[in-house]
């Protein structure tokens, strides 16, 4: 279980290193159809919601990773009482 879990996170690592380069990338271009992927940075990478707060990119990597380990630590564990319910009070 502790290796999926640390699969998540490195999973949100990813996810938020994608998002910072992105935003690099189209720095200058910031308005009409660049405006719809907000909602998707929002739902993947949940930190950039909180924009109008001065955040450094080594706080929206680790913030990015714990959300995602913790969602992890979530989806794992209800998936391991749905795949072995029997085993819930051993």
């Amino acid at each position: 279980m502790r290796n999926r879990i640390a699969i998540w996170a490195v999973a949100g690592l990813v996810v938020a290193a994608f998002w910072i380069f992105f935003a690099y990338a189209i720095s200058p271009v910031t308005t009409g159809p660049m405006q719809g992927l907000r909602l998707l940075a929002g739902i993947t990478c949940p930190i950039s919601l909180a924009s109008h707060l001065p955040i450094g990119l080594s706080w929206v990597l680790i913030a990015n990773t714990a959300t995602y380990a913790l969602v992890g630590v979530i989806v794992e564990t209800v998936r391991k009482f749905r795949t072995h319910p029997r085993n819930n009070y051993v």
